[in-house]
């Protein structure tokens, strides 16, 4: 498995044959130019998850890539094609296979109502598994090898983001959904995740965005 994070919470990965691309919003970059994708899948309908924008230019260099998102996001996007992904349905692309997770997202403020959202299970024979949780805490399964970890949110309070973590306890975490920190104030996240995580998780920092060292 090979994880790229593009910038905040779009990650591409490559396992079983598979290219999957994640959560290409607005905050993101470099994702337009990706060709060779089989899927894109996008956990929830805010801005920063999918730049609305920039999609068709993407799904057009991707002849065939299926898009599978969450389920009141794939209405919003049925001319482009995109399919629904229910909690507990699985999507095959190569050898991988990902289950969707959740359905709801976290809780901004008793006023601001609730979306859809699904997070992301990456499985394959012999690779590790990768959580991509979109905007929830709610699902912890078993098993995880590897969690991109949303590190800063207006729905996150750093003590949920440490329980999390700790709920998961995975080998590797790597930190996402950071764009709204500066660099000082994401450092400052980072050393108090990293000082909080479970004993046996390995934090890894690729600076806002570069490849996932899962070695």
């Amino acid at each position: 498995m090979e994880i790229t994070h593009l910038g905040h919470s779009c990650v591409l990965v490559e396992v079983a044959g598979a290219r999957l691309l994640v959560d290409p919003g607005s905050f993101s970059s470099g994702f337009e130019e990706l060709t060779g994708l089989d899927a894109v899948l996008i956990t929830h309908a805010h801005p920063d998850h999918v730049d609305a924008e920039r999609l068709p230019q993407l799904l057009e260099a991707n002849d065939g890539a299926a898009l599978i998102t969450e389920p009141a996001l794939a209405a919003q996007l049925s001319e482009m094609g995109a399919r629904a992904m229910h909690p507990g349905e699985t999507f095959e692309a190569g050898g991988a296979t990902v289950e969707a997770l959740g359905g709801e997202h976290a809780l901004i403020h008793p006023d601001v109502p609730r979306i859809g959202n699904v997070g992301l299970l990456v499985r394959a024979q012999g690779e590790p598994t990768l959580l991509h949780p979109g905007d929830s805490y709610a699902a912890v399964p078993d098993g995880v090898d590897v969690l991109a970890l949303p590190l800063n949110a207006p729905w996150a309070a750093s003590a949920q983001t440490a329980d999390f973590l700790r709920a998961v306890a995975p080998p590797v975490a790597f930190a996402v959904h950071d764009a709204l920190l500066s660099a000082a104030g994401r450092g400052v996240y980072l050393k108090n995740i990293t000082g909080l995580a479970p004993e046996g998780t390995r934090l890894v920092d690729t600076g806002g965005s570069g490849l996932v060292e899962l070695g």
